[in-house]
């Protein structure tokens, strides 16, 4: 797989379509769909048949920091309810996340991204207004791609067991019997 198939198969998807101009719509500067809304369409998409497993939540991700009110992220989840029905919404202001790891402050999204427990799971896509995909992958596409489900450096440095208990709770090696972990 490369980026020209990874945006294929999401511009091929119309429910993943429908939830890209969702929050293409509700005007937030470089918001994306990220986490698992990513790394499960092209995981699932390597299996054949492909898996076509219905997300848990869509996981919105963008940075301001100059706005710290958590309301605003469920008001924003709240708008994206209503234009797009049916899924369970996350919205997360990436420049505040850092109280729940400890860190110091993020100064960019994709900064905040190379926090998160795995590499593959840090990739995020948006629809532009020219109906185009932007991606965000601070650690690049490779780990994506090759189905490896591996720790980040940060993780592994501040919480490996962390890490460890998401890989035990998510049920992925079931989901992904041909994914390697690298610890």
């Amino acid at each position: 797989m490369n980026q020209t198939a990874l945006a294929a198969l999401f511009l091929a998807d119309s429910v993943a379509l429908s939830a890209l101009r969702a929050v293409r719509k509700i005007g937030l500067s470089e918001a994306y769909l990220a986490a698992g809304f990513v790394r499960n369409k092209v995981w699932d998409s390597f299996y054949h048949p492909p898996l076509n497993m219905p997300e848990a939540d869509l996981d919105v991700v963008y940075f301001d920091a100059d706005h710290a009110d958590k309301n605003i992220d469920c008001l924003i989840e709240k708008e994206l309810s209503e234009l797009c029905s049916g899924h369970e919404w996350q919205v997360r202001n990436q420049a505040h996340m850092h109280h729940f790891g400890g860190h110091s402050p993020f100064q960019s999204l994709p900064h905040a991204l190379m926090h998160w427990a795995e590499t593959a799971t840090a990739v995020g896509v948006r629809l532009l207004p020219d109906d185009t995909l932007d991606f965000i992958a601070p650690f690049g596409f490779d780990d994506l791609f090759a189905h490896i489900l591996r720790i980040t450096p940060i993780m592994k440095a501040h919480d490996p067991a962390g890490f460890e208990q998401r890989l035990a709770g998510k049920g992925w090696q079931k989901r992904w019997p041909d994914m390697r972990v690298i610890r």
